[in-house]
């Protein structure tokens, strides 16, 4: 999955930036993984951010959790679904996939990047990538997910 390109959008920025300062203080699990996440690019369908990786992160090996990898998909595939069209709410799960293809460890900085492929009346389709950042750059793929939500709005 190549990295998408898109002008930083502004007014994106600071609606992600928003949700996410409402909702991380009220999901203990995404408060507790992603209190320090940044969010450094959106624009329509796209979001990304970084996340220092701390001891909160790994698993008994010193690697990126699986499950973490997995919370990441789900945030980030939601960001990218609000981003979409400035919506409140990021939708339910219906499916979720994660590729592992390589680790990070703690102290290391990831880039996770999320892209709304398409969002319909019912259901949104996500694409995500979550890299390991290496001399302030996007190096190599860590975890690739895909992520499908119900975003039926009354």
């Amino acid at each position: 999955m190549a990295s998408v390109s898109a002008p930083n959008d502004p007014t994106i920025q600071s609606h992600i930036r928003s949700i996410v300062s409402r909702n991380l203080p009220n999901s203990p699990i995404y408060n507790f993984l992603l209190s320090t996440v940044s969010i450094t690019h959106a624009s329509k369908g796209i979001v990304r951010a970084r996340l220092e990786l701390t001891s909160n992160h790994v698993n008994s090996k010193g690697g990126l959790h699986g499950s973490v990898s997995a919370t990441i998909v789900d945030w980030v595939g939601g960001m990218a679904i609000v981003s979409w069209d400035l919506r409140e709410k990021t939708g339910v799960s219906v499916d979720i996939h994660v590729t592992y293809q390589s680790s990070a460890r703690e102290g290391d900085t990831i880039e996770i990047e999320g892209v709304a492929e398409r969002v319909g009346g019912n259901l949104a389709f996500t694409k995500i990538k979550i890299s390991k950042v290496v001399d302030g750059e996007v190096g190599p793929i860590v975890a690739t997910g895909t992520h499908t939500k119900f975003v039926k709005v009354p």
